[in-house]
């Protein structure tokens, strides 16, 4: 049995590079880049008006003249025109060219527009080359936008719009299939008998992958060596990464750890010294399936994703992994065995101190599925003591 700092070494040094696809713009949201995105002219591509009003020659304005001849409308999408008359202006549109011969541009509300002449108001505060968002000052042709490696939000989709990209290339995810076992589980829309119950920790751990992007398939196997080498067999061949739920205590009947040796899985380690999820198994079939095979517990199922899965995934994408939060314990609690615990918390700042507080919510043991909708993220708290006082800051493991 290895510490939780062992564990998550082997983990992500066991990341994998599934490739690259190419996808539409509307596909990416949440994906990582796997090109650069560059400006493909000047940003923006014209000297723009960013105010609706009037475009004058500064030089007149500055000489005292105040009031200007309209010679005609600049408005957005036209084509670029110019004023003829150094003494005369031009209206002009929010997101217009700037008309050639002129500089400035005078809010309409700074001016009485009557018969073709715009007059500037006697307060009004006029500086040279105002409202004229300058052609190529947010970026020139050529420039680095978005680096090879980002995580695609809604602002880089929204640059690769602008620079004529329909399509990008993005980091590939991996094929995942989750795999419940035990005799004991029945579908969700079935009637248990009273030794049977519903599964659940394969739509829990499916709907968590889905949140990183990851869709994955549904697999059940019995409780029988054969057929679960037959499935698991099958599972190696198919998909990137198997995540079992189940199976890999000690019992009888758990013969995931069995059926991994006999098809050739190398396994890195099998229990690590932490609560919930001391019995997580992880290894691999090297070059060609990486496989976690999770306690059937479902805390300590949820756990082990969220710590575990997680970060590999984001490695294996070419991101850092999961940065942790930090939050205060809000009130003292004992822990007796020698395992990092990760207690069940419910989170909220406190306006007067500008802290993050974490209030435990125990529950009833790893089997207590309902106690995690009462709570919000795992407070991990160190092996090698008993103690925590209230006070006491913890690093802090989101899940909502």
């Amino acid at each position: 049995m290895i510490d939780i700092q062992e564990a998550t070494q082997l983990v992500l040094s066991r990341k994998r590079d599934f490739g690259t696809e190419k996808l539409p713009l509307e596909q990416c949201s949440g994906r990582v880049l796997r090109q650069d995105i560059r400006a493909d002219r000047d940003f923006p591509p014209f000297t723009r008006v960013t105010m609706d009003g009037i475009a004058i020659q500064w030089a007149a304005y500055e000489k005292g003249q105040r009031r200007f001849p309209v010679e005609g409308i600049q408005a957005a999408g036209s084509p670029q025109l110019t004023l003829m008359d150094a003494g005369s202006c031009l209206e002009v549109m929010t997101g217009a060219t700037l008309p050639h011969s002129t500089d400035t541009v005078i809010r309409y509300e700074d001016l009485q527009i009557e018969e073709g002449q715009a007059q500037i108001i006697p307060d009004a505060n006029v500086k040279a080359y105002q409202n004229a968002h300058g052609q190529g000052t947010d970026r020139q042709a050529g420039d680095l936008i978005v680096a090879s490696g980002a995580v695609l939000s809604p602002a880089e989709i929204g640059v690769a719009a602008t620079v004529g990209l329909p399509e990008l290339e993005v980091a590939r995810m991996p094929k995942a299939v989750i795999v419940s076992t035990g005799d004991e589980l029945v579908p969700v829309a079935s009637t248990p008998e009273p030794h049977q119950i519903r599964t659940s920790n394969s739509h829990t751990i499916q709907m968590a992958l889905s949140r990183w992007g990851v869709p994955a398939d549904r697999l059940h196997i019995d409780d029988e060596l054969e057929a679960t080498k037959t499935a698991l067999g099958n599972c190696i061949q198919n998909y990137d990464i198997i995540l079992l739920s189940g199976g890999v205590s000690k019992g009888k009947y758990d013969y995931v750890p069995a059926a991994l040796e006999a098809l050739g899985a190398k396994k890195h380690f099998h229990k690590v010294k932490q609560r919930p999820g001391k019995p997580f198994w992880f290894g691999e079939v090297e070059g060609q399936c990486t496989i976690f095979a999770l306690p059937g517990n479902p805390v300590s199922s949820f756990m082990c994703t969220q710590r575990y899965v997680r970060p590999w995934l984001r490695v294996s994408l070419g991101l850092e992994p999961m940065g942790y939060a930090h939050a205060v314990l809000a009130k003292d609690f004992h822990f007796k065995p020698d395992l990092t615990y990760f207690l069940q918390v419910k989170t909220h700042y406190d306006t007067a101190t500008g802290r993050l507080m974490a209030h435990p919510v125990e529950g009833r043991g790893s089997g207590d599925l309902a106690n995690l909708a009462d709570a919000d993220a795992f407070l991990e708290l160190p092996r090698g003591r008993n103690d925590f006082a209230a006070g006491e800051v913890f690093p802090l493991l989101f899940y909502r």
